[in-house]
């Protein structure tokens, strides 16, 4: 049996105490009480699964490739955007003002049209990439 001191909001106690398992028996001041014990239930270890990968969307816009190989005279991206459509290939023969491909843009389709008569060189971008501001789109010779 251990025995303690307790001194509480100023009263002062003589406490003894006997613990077996989970009845405890102590006595305060000569007076004795019967206290049950609960147990603590062990702590529950969880199973964490390890996160599986997330597939890549299929939408996703892919960021263009550089057109390092592109002359001063491509077509260029007037403004940022996603391409949708491209309607032509190298080797196509347009005129001024033909649609060259489609862009979507602040949730607005913009057609891309040719700056003057010629042949298609080179097709630098493909459906589903992103383009900035300035970025070669297609090329006329």
């Amino acid at each position: 049996m251990k025995k303690y001191n307790l001194t509480i909001e100023g009263k002062k106690y003589a406490v003894e105490v006997d613990v077996n398992d989970t009845i405890a028996n102590v006595k305060v001041n000569d007076k004795s009480y019967t206290v049950e014990i609960e147990k603590e239930k062990e702590p529950q270890i969880a199973k964490v699964a390890k996160p599986t990968p997330k597939p890549a969307a299929a939408s996703a816009p892919k960021p263009a490739a550089p057109a390092t190989a592109a002359s001063a005279s491509a077509i260029k991206a007037p403004l940022p955007g996603n391409v949708v459509k491209i309607l032509v290939s190298a080797g196509q023969a347009v005129k001024r003002g033909d649609t060259l491909l489609v862009m979507e843009a602040m949730k607005m389709e913009n057609n891309i049209m040719a700056e003057k008569d010629g042949t298609v060189k080179a097709v630098y971008v493909e459906v589903g990439r992103t383009v900035a501001l300035g970025d070669a789109l297609v090329e006329i010779e």
